[in-house]
């Protein structure tokens, strides 16, 4: 199980590392935007760090589980990952306008 919970981790790091590239990338573009634009970039980008901190959190509850328990704590990480998915995705499509 042990193996299992490993390989789920770090599935879970390699999209998290994916998106924190992304974001750094956003982060600059809204930086160099206008201002009426700027606004919107930041508020975008507030809304994917809100689900980022949440994921990590999740995340960080799978690794400290003992045995079996981190199978209970990953339905709470797959909602949270999927939260975060949705607001990148939405994010992505208003950075790539």
């Amino acid at each position: 199980m042990e193996t299992k919970r490993d390989e789920y981790v770090t599935k879970l790091k390699a999209q998290l590392d994916r998106w924190n590239a992304e974001v750094a990338k956003w982060e600059s573009q809204a930086s160099k935007a206008q201002a009426s634009m700027r606004a919107e970039y930041e508020k975008q980008l507030a809304v994917v760090r809100q689900h980022q901190n949440q994921a990590i959190d999740q995340l960080r509850k799978v690794q400290a589980a003992s045995g079996d328990a981190w199978t209970e704590l990953q339905r709470g990480a797959d909602e949270a990952w999927a939260a975060m998915r949705k607001a990148f995705d939405k994010a992505s499509a208003q950075f790539k306008k």
